[in-house]
């Protein structure tokens, strides 16, 4: 069993896994060169052959405990008939949302549009060491309405925006649920043994309306794992101290906390679950000393707790890999 699943399972904390999110990403030279030679993200992603070297980069540098593959949340909305752009710093688009599309995708043409992704998995599982863990992952329902409606673009985002047309976004939450169940097991079966579920987008949500579009859905995801047997990490971006009811609520074998959680906070009060994250990517930025610092912290408050070492978001492009070398060797010290 790898190091990240016997924390993840067992709660072990003599020792403490490390990955990153966005680890196999633009803050990497020898991914920027692939990238630019591959200017279509989507394309990129749905060549298995590159998705499975992009996977791979990271780990051929540092000593990490996990490989994450090289996809993004959005390919599902892509397999359910929309129109998903990239577009060079503004993020991805999707233009002319037709819920008719999304409404009329069925399983066989959705895991077909998808195969590229679980063949990468299934390369990537065959070249990796079987020490490593692989994660897959999605984008919860919340999240992916987000970018279906295009709502990042607008100022002073918040949820009324498309709770205008309630039916209409039950409705499509409840399609999102059951294709996402879909994308889970197609990625477990092809060789994934964990499953981040990301809900970046949590934090705009009012109050009234979190169990319906955070708890809810995210619950009948990390049940659906649980029915499966694949061990389930939750990031709930943005929730604040929100988090302590998410996780008596939905219930995942762990949880990503952001930047935004005082981790002492998040020691005291998230219960025995296993914790990961917390650190923020733009302390990576800063001085060499500065960062040995806050990983010393984390990695001293959460000491006695099975804690996965990651930050409170993805990797900036603008980070040094030299600095993640640095905490891998230092966390990869750690015996308790």
């Amino acid at each position: 069993m790898s190091k990240l699943l016997n924390c993840l399972i067992k709660k072990d904390f003599s020792c403490v896994p490390v990955w990153f999110m966005r680890q196999a990403g633009r803050y990497l030279p020898e991914f920027r060169e692939l990238r630019q030679q591959n200017p279509d993200f989507i394309k990129l992603c749905f060549d298995s052959d590159l998705a499975t070297k992009i996977t791979l980069q990271p780990l051929n540098r540092f000593n990490l405990d996990a490989a994450i593959i090289f996809s993004d949340i959005l390919v599902v909305l892509y397999a359910l008939g929309q129109k998903i752009k990239f577009r060079d710093k503004k993020g991805p688009w999707n233009f002319n949302f037709s819920i008719d599309k999304l409404l009329e995708t069925n399983e066989k043409d959705f895991t077909s549009k998808l195969n590229p992704i679980y063949k990468a998995i299934n390369k990537t599982r065959g070249i990796l060491k079987k020490d490593k863990s692989l994660i897959a992952f999605i984008g919860a329902p919340w999240t992916l309405i987000i970018y279906l409606y295009n709502l990042k673009e607008k100022k002073n985002l918040k949820e009324g925006t498309i709770i205008k047309n309630k039916k209409e976004v039950e409705l499509v939450l409840k399609k999102l649920v059951e294709f996402l169940k879909i994308h889970i097991i197609n990625q477990k079966e092809a060789g994934a043994d964990i499953i981040q579920i990301f809900d970046s987008w949590a934090g705009l949500i009012e109050e009234e309306n979190i169990n319906q579009y955070c708890y809810k859905p995210n619950k009948e995801l990390v049940s659906f794992c649980k029915e499966n047997n694949i061990p389930s990490i939750c990031f709930p971006k943005g929730l604040n101290q929100k988090y302590k009811k998410f996780i008596e609520e939905v219930q995942p074998d762990a949880i990503n906390i952001d930047q935004e959680i005082d981790p002492i906070w998040a020691r005291d009060n998230l219960g025995e679950i296993c914790i990961q994250g917390g650190l923020d990517p733009k302390l990576l930025l800063k001085s060499e000393k500065l960062v040995i610092e806050e990983t010393d912290k984390y990695l001293e408050i959460f000491k006695n707790n099975p804690y996965i070492f990651n930050l409170g978001h993805g990797i900036l492009p603008e980070t040094n890999p030299d600095i993640i070398k640095k905490i891998v060797d230092k966390v990869n010290l750690i015996k308790r």
